[in-house]
């Protein structure tokens, strides 16, 4: 039971290896692309996780609470929500400009045409 009382680490760790994994492995910007927004939200997960308190209430100084939870970590998770999704932006004008470009989005055949 001690293991299911951490499920959001292990969701975070699954999400982590799949992004990783998508990242890394297939040869299509698109999918890459994907990845590291599956990537992203696996590091979300583990700050908003890691942020919350089990018991506490918002930092609003009460003599009727003790235990507070940290609002910094949900605060720098929207700055990263919104940095996120600049960087997918600009990925995607950039796959559109190699797809005008080169006529494709796969990795070995860019590679290819660069090396004619």
């Amino acid at each position: 039971m001690e293991a299911l009382s951490h499920v959001n680490y292990w969701a975070a760790i699954v999400l982590a290896m799949i992004g990783l994994y998508a990242v890394i492995a297939p040869s299509n910007l698109i999918k890459k692309l994907i990845g590291l927004g599956i990537f992203q939200s696996a590091i979300f997960l583990i700050y908003i996780t890691a942020g919350k308190v089990e018991g506490g209430t918002a930092p609003i100084i009460d003599p009727g609470h003790a235990l507070y939870s940290n609002p910094l970590p949900h605060v720098l998770i929207l700055t990263a929500i919104v940095v996120a999704v600049s960087t997918l932006a600009v990925g995607l004008a950039l796959t559109v400009a190699i797809k005008r470009d080169y006529g494709t989005v796969e990795e070995d055949e860019i590679d290819e045409q660069d090396r004619r």
